[in-house]
């Protein structure tokens, strides 16, 4: 341990990073900056290529910010696994997806750990920042990465700091926003807030790995739950003939006890969608049902076919059928100002729009391109002529979308952020959420 210890406060140790993307790659960013000689190791060879000529692919990390890391010799990517067997410490940021029956997906999480193991020496940090379920570093990396060989806490470190990145988010980057972190032993947690210590503002340390795990979850089911609240809130509004923005605004006013939440066209992203389902999933196992989850789970899937309700309602009022209406969606990245479309509701709502016989396009300067989830489109081109659709649906508020122009040209319009609030114009063709 102490040997460990000394090679981390002396930037002398070698730090692999297993998985570069939206998560991996700034946190790698930050141990070269802080001195430490980091591998960003993926089996994507396009990521590896890229970085390993300091070209960023994502939006929170500018080429230009790479550029003196990699020449300095401090980043360097690779997809050979070889790469693990020099390492001090890796951390694992890979993947966890959910299943086509919304079970925890944990293929790319276990295959990362079979892969260290078969690389492991004595003296060696691994933490897990995936997300996933309590008792996962416990009953799943601790195991594997012992085997009856390791002793936790002497020969191997093992503990669990969930990331918290929020792409696009300008404020709260990797080293101002405070880290929890929980190791299998105390000397594991030791040496775990050794490393990110050097490169993290504020730790927060925690009790156990099940209890960092719970963190994360209990994060993003707070967020998951409230979105679903505030979505039936706004269904059962329309059909009260009430204003659920405004309704929102102002119960905002009040100083105490209320936080505001938003509705919208579902939810997306790598971590709102899926990491609460993972916690129903334990509990499910331990014969307890997790109703707050599931339910706002069931609204919250539900709101992309809530929106093709709308769109449809709204085309019907106007006597345009939905079979063959040209349509509009703006903005198919998952949350404004980033081109991540992971999880998108606007993918829902593009194929719901389908199913009804509608052709659609969609615009975003974000996102070139779709060519996933049984779709292949591109943007149409940014000076896109409103008034050729018979509607257009505003999924994703992306600050740069000329929102006077879409009001000035556009015949109807389905506002599912209130994106259009503000404007000076004819509101009665916006049909808000």
């Amino acid at each position: 341990m102490e040997k460990l210890l000394r090679k981390i406060e002396r930037r002398e140790a070698n730090v692999v990073v297993v998985g570069v993307g939206y998560v991996g790659l700034p946190l790698a960013v930050e141990l070269a900056r802080a001195g430490f000689a980091v591998t960003g190791y993926d089996k994507d060879p396009e990521k590896v290529r890229r970085l390993g000529r300091a070209e960023s692919y994502i939006d929170d990390i500018r080429s230009a910010e790479l550029a003196p890391l990699v020449d300095a010799g401090k980043l360097t990517a690779s997809a050979d696994l070889g790469v693990l067997s020099a390492a001090d410490a890796v951390v694992v940021c890979v993947p966890t997806p959910l299943s086509k029956n919304k079970d925890p997906d944990m293929s790319f999480v276990t295959q990362a750990m079979e892969e260290i193991a078969a690389r492991q020496h004595a003296e060696m940090l691994i933490v897990l920042e995936s997300t996933t379920y309590p008792g996962t570093t416990r009953e799943v990396l601790a195991p594997t990465l012992t085997r009856g060989i390791y002793e936790l806490g002497k020969d191997v470190f093992v503990a669990f700091s969930p990331e918290r990145v929020d792409p696009g988010n300008a404020q709260w980057k990797t080293r101002n926003t405070p880290k929890v972190i929980g190791g299998m032993t105390p000397a594991c947690l030791a040496v775990g807030r050794a490393l990110y210590g050097a490169i993290i503002d504020t730790l927060v340390p925690v009790g156990s790995t099940d209890t960092a795990e719970m963190v994360k979850l209990f994060e993003n089911t707070f967020r998951a739950v409230n979105i679903g609240l505030v979505n039936e809130v706004a269904l059962m509004s329309r059909r009260l003939g009430v204003d659920v923005w405004e309704v929102i605004r102002a119960a905002a006013t009040k100083p105490f006890g209320f936080m505001p939440f938003y509705p919208g066209p579902g939810l997306g992203g790598h971590c709102i969608p899926i990491d609460p389902l993972y916690l129903s999933w334990r509990m499910r196992g331990l014969k307890y049902q997790a109703r707050f989850i599931d339910v706002a789970d069931s609204i919250n899937s539900a709101m992309p076919g809530e929106v093709v309700s709308l769109v449809h309602e709204s085309l019907n009022r106007r006597r345009v059928p939905a079979n063959g209406a040209k349509v509009l969606v703006s903005g198919v990245a998952y949350k404004k100002d980033v081109a991540d479309y992971r999880e998108s509701p606007a993918i829902d709502v593009i194929h719901g729009l389908r199913s009804l016989g509608a052709e659609v396009d969609y615009v975003d300067r974000h996102v070139p391109e779709v060519r996933e989830h049984g779709l292949e489109l591109r943007s149409v081109c940014p000076s896109v002529d409103y008034g050729r659709y018979d509607a257009v649906v505003v999924v994703t508020d992306h600050s740069d979308t000329d929102y006077a122009r879409m009001l000035s040209e556009s015949k109807l319009i389905v506002d599912t952020r209130d994106a259009l609030r503000a404007l000076d114009g004819d509101k009665s063709k916006v049909v808000r959420l």
